[in-house]
């Protein structure tokens, strides 16, 4: 339980929190689509619930209203969760991986598992492979657009770690990263794209972005006798406070158009 307990510490599982509101938000909208496309003539998302694991389970059009059977909503929405649970897991991993020696400088961060010996650096890495491949592994049991679309996500999410080497930026790539659940969750249940939960991910993009600013005020100076690029670094505290500002605005900004 101890080791346990420490790799749960290591990914930090309890921010998972954070975005899976979002990522639920996503969920559910691709549901309330799924009841309404098949009485407009698309089937594609209509067909693209149905699942070889649950024979028997139909959804049916009765009266006009489609009716899904609730153990192939859980289904789908087991997958979802599980997909974000592990593509969090290998992000927070890879990152804790990468910055190990960084860690072991800042006396805020020595105390983290790695630099601190309860978790070897080889292990992390290797957990990390595991939750990539099993991300994958979940998004082919979901459909072929998310399968197709996982080395994007991956590439994303894990990349993010590489960013603050050479771009103060980095804050809009983990952003971009958290991003994903809404648009991936309305994708898992349509297999099509759509404007709202793109709306829904700016705000996930601009919330994260404007946090992690502030979040990142105090490393300011270890990241500029390290070479490590962030906005407060690369502009000081006041001004990073206003992008952070402007970041929040927009994001509410968001919350607004997407109604």
């Amino acid at each position: 339980m101890q080791t346990v307990k420490s790799y749960l510490s290591l990914i930090k599982f309890s921010h998972t929190i954070f975005a899976m509101p979002f990522a639920l938000i996503g969920f559910f909208l691709g549901l309330k689509y799924i009841t309404l496309a098949p009485l407009k003539g698309d089937d594609r998302p209509f067909e693209n619930l149905v699942s070889s694991w649950l024979p028997g389970q139909a959804i049916e059009v009765a009266n006009g209203e489609v009716i899904v059977p609730i153990p192939l909503i859980l289904l789908k929405l087991g997958l979802v969760v599980l997909c974000m649970v592990l593509a969090r897991s290998a992000a927070m991993a890879f990152n804790r991986y990468l910055d190990r020696h960084f860690d072991a400088r800042n006396p805020r961060t020595a105390i983290r598992e790695i630099p601190s010996g309860v978790i070897s650096a080889n292990k992390a890495l290797i957990f990390t492979i595991i939750c990539s491949l099993l991300f994958v592994v979940c998004t082919w049991y979901i459909n072929l657009l998310c399968f197709y679309l996982s080395p994007f996500a991956l590439f994303v999410i894990l990349g993010y770690s590489f960013t603050k080497r050479f771009t103060p930026l980095c804050h809009l790539i983990l952003g971009l990263g958290l991003s994903l659940a809404p648009i991936g969750a309305y994708l898992a249940m349509t297999a099509e794209f759509a404007l709202l939960p793109v709306l829904f991910s700016l705000i996930v993009l601009f919330w994260v972005s404007g946090f992690d600013i502030i979040y990142a005020l105090q490393d300011e100076e270890f990241d500029k006798e390290n070479q490590l690029y962030s906005i407060p670094a690369a502009m000081g505290k006041r001004r990073a406070l206003r992008v952070s500002a402007i970041l929040h605005f927009l994001s509410a900004a968001f919350v607004i158009a997407a109604g």
